[in-house]
Formats: C-alpha cells, sequence, structure tokens
C-alpha cells in the first residue's frame, strides 16, 4: 500500500530533504516551505523515519481536502478512516495548526473542529463515549492553504532530530537536524577534513561522523508509528537491522572540532562517545564506551579561534558561531565574527560555511561570502554564508 508522507524540514532544508529521499529510492511529489510530500510503503516510511537527517518530522497525509468554512473541514476530517491508523485506547490530540491565505484562521476554533471531527469518527467505530485523556496519545496537524486543508498524521513521535546521542547540548545548542543540513548544502564529503572552531557541544562534528559512518541517525530511537495499527514489528525490525549492517567504522576520518569552554568539549567528547554506542547497538543505560578506535572519531579540543591552524592544506570548515541571543549580547557575536577573520590566514584555501542570524556577517568577518542562503534554525531565521575559498 502506497502512503503519501510529509516530511516536515527546517525552512531551507526542502533541496536537502529532496535530495535525500532520492538517494533512498523514493519518489518525491512537491515541495513547499519546510515540507517535502514523497509517496512510500510502510517499510520506505521505516526507512525514511531513520535515515532521514535534515528532517525534522514524518507524517502520513490522512487526508487532502477543500474547507472554505468549518463544516467542510469538519466533514472532510470526520471523513477520514481513522480507525484504519489509531487503535483503541489512544487519545487524539490536534497538536498543530497553521493557516494561510485561508478564510478559516481562527487557531483554537480549527484545533477545536479537527479534534471533535476526528474523535467522533473513533468513538462510534470503537463504541465508545469518549476518547482516552491521559496516557499515549495520536497527534495530527491541520494545514490550511489557500482555503485546501491538508490533515497529516504524526509517525515520529519525539522530533527526530533527537537522535538520542545528545544529552547535554551545552549553552546555545544547534539542532542535529540543521547540523546534517548545513553539512550536505556545503557538499562537504569525508575524503575531506572538517573543522568546526565553535564546537560546543559537537554537534556538526557528529552528525558529519554519522554521515561518514553511512549510519542512519535514528537508527537507535523508537517512533510513534509503533503504536499505530499500521505498525508492523517485523518490517521495523527488518529495516533496522539492514541499516546497522551498512555502518562503517573502516574508513579513517578527519573531523576535528575546538571551543574556549572546556565544559562544552568534555559534552562533545561524551555525546561522541554515545553516538558511537548508539551506532554498535548498545543501549544507553548500559554506559559509554572508553576504547573506541580513534581512526573512525572526530577529535574535540579546548582552544581559541586565533590559536587554531589547519591540520591540512585544503578542507572545510562548518561551523555555528555563538550568535548573541542565548551566549552574551549582539556586540559580543559581532567581536567573534571580527575574531574569525583570522581564519582565512590560518586555513588559507579551505571552504567555509557559517551559519548565524546576523546579516552583516561578512562586513565584520572582513571577506564577502561566495554565496549566502536562508535557513531556519528551529525559530530563528538564519543565514548560510558559503565561502569557495578563506
Amino acid at each position: 500500500m502506497k502512503f503519501i508522507i510529509a516530511a516536515l524540514c527546517a525552512v531551507g532544508a526542502e533541496r536537502v530533504v529532496s535530495n535525500e529521499l532520492r538517494k533512498l529510492g523514493l519518489k518525491v511529489l512537491d515541495s513547499s516551505f519546510g515540507k517535502v510530500r514523497f509517496l512510500a510503503e510502510l517499510k520506505d516510511i521505516y526507512v525514511s523515519l531513520m535515515s532521514l537527517r535534515a528532517a525534522d518530522r514524518v507524517l502520513v497525509e490522512a487526508a487532502r481536502f477543500p474547507a472554505e468554512d468549518f463544516d467542510q473541514l469538519f466533514d472532510g476530517i470526520n471523513s477520514v478512516e481513522w480507525e484504519d491508523f489509531i487503535p483503541k485506547g489512544i487519545g487524539l490530540r490536534v497538536a498543530k495548526v497553521r493557516t494561510n491565505r485561508s478564510k478559516l484562521t481562527a487557531f483554537t476554533s480549527i484545533q477545536a473542529v479537527a479534534h471533535k471531527a476526528a474523535a467522533e469518527r473513533l468513538c462510534e467505530k470503537y463504541k465508545t463515549r469518549s476518547l482516552p485523556d491521559q496516557g499515549n496519545s495520536a497527534e495530527i496537524r491541520v494545514y490550511l492553504e489557500k482555503d485546501e486543508a491538508s490533515v497529516l498524521l504524526d509517525l515520529s513521535g519525539d522530533p527526530l532530530f533527537k537522535r538520542g546521542y545528545r544529552t547535554e547540548g551545552g549553552a546555545a545548542p544547534l539542532r542535529e537536524s540543521t547540523a546534517a543540513a548545513i553539512i550536505l548544502l556545503s557538499n562537504w564529503k569525508r575524503k575531506f577534513p572538517l573543522y568546526d572552531p565553535f564546537c560546543g557541544s559537537g554537534t556538526i562534528a557528529i552528525e558529519a561522523a554519522l554521515y561518514a559512518w553511512d549510519m542512519a541517525p535514528g537508527i537507535g530511537r523508537k517512533f510513534a508509528l509503533s503504536q499505530l495499527n499500521i505498525h508492523s514489528k517485523e518490517t521495523e525490525q527488518k529495516v533496522r537491522d539492514e541499516l546497522f549492517a551498512k555502518i562503517n567504522f573502516d574508513r579513517i576520518i578527519r573531523i576535528y572540532g575546538s571551543d574556549e569552554d572546556s565544559r562544552a568539549v568534555s559534552i562533545a567528547r561524551s555525546n561522541v562517545l554515545r553516538a558511537y554506542d548508539i551506532a554498535v547497538g548498545k543501549t544507553p543505560e548500559r554506559g559509554i564506551r572508553t576504547d573506541e578506535p580513534a581512526a573512525c572519531m572526530p577529535q574535540f579540543k579546548v582552544g581559541l579561534v586565533k590559536d587554531i591552524k589547519a591540520p591540512e592544506k585544503e578542507g572545510f570548515i562548518i561551523t555555528n558561531p555563538p550568535y548573541g541571543i542565548r551566549i552574551g549580547d549582539a556586540a559580543d557575536a559581532e567581536k567573534n565574527y571580527q575574531d574569525m577573520g583570522i581564519l582565512r590566514s590560518h586555513f588559507s584555501g579551505w571552504k567555509m560555511a557559517v551559519i548565524t542570524d546576523h546579516p552583516g556577517f561578512e562586513s565584520h568577518f572582513g571577506k564577502p561570502s561566495s554565496s549566502v542562503k536562508n535557513i531556519t534554525n528551529g525559530s530563528v531565521r538564519s543565514f548560510l554564508y558559503e565561502y569557495e575559498k578563506l
């Protein structure tokens, strides 16, 4: 059976997610701001949940219909065969409503009508007076665009950027999915060294390592799909086993990170060991290994930007310097960008990709970028400045 699936992502990462899906052999239908729609069978859904690096959520599109008024919205949602997806004994929550260029604009009213329509259908089918209001719940989303409703059922549970390796994020963590998106947008290849001079808790370096290991980032976690009627334990395990078999630690990778905060570096080292644990099939409860082969692991150290030097003649700097939002202020951020100017001589000939919310980064850094891309980092509108050569 084919499903229409939506992968949600950062605005600006749609092309990356589309490319990921095509490489997985899946047919992309279309993309819009922060969403890519594709066709998938059940096995493909498990593959996408575990394998997509730049997506934040994967949802099944349960229905799409005209909704110019609340009667149309109610009837459209009530006509969905929710009993095919949601088992008896599971609650229901309308987790998100979005409306754009549509007659229906009242978020709370849309949410209430959507919940009532789906709940009435389920109560009728399961011969019950109400749905559970405690315990596990299925989550649906309603998006209205030009008076057309798209109703989605979440298959992810926790956002996909929660890989499981990061128990401490540091002061201003970058989402794992956003880190993966900027790595893929930068066109970094594992044959080149990668350096993050503001590594923080190590997210960029670790996401690069997962890519270099051919490790599906969601391979060690659970998904909301497991509590739905379309779930297949056998299919899920088969996909997980196939993805584990693809992981390769034999490559020598050169991924480096440094930060002036020694605590952040300590967290980065713990996080990468935890990522390795997941890759070899260990559970977090069994502790962290300490005997990993150095050749396949990112290396982290404490150091100021002005003191670091390129380990090789060419490579990629990919970094997320402090923005001045949660760490310091705008003046501190601009001072950091000025200090980064030393990279032009210390890493001469390297490529660089920098994500920041500052539209004037180039003037403080002292060199115009080769290109600028818009991308969101969580709720923060940001820019990805790319340099073909420092």
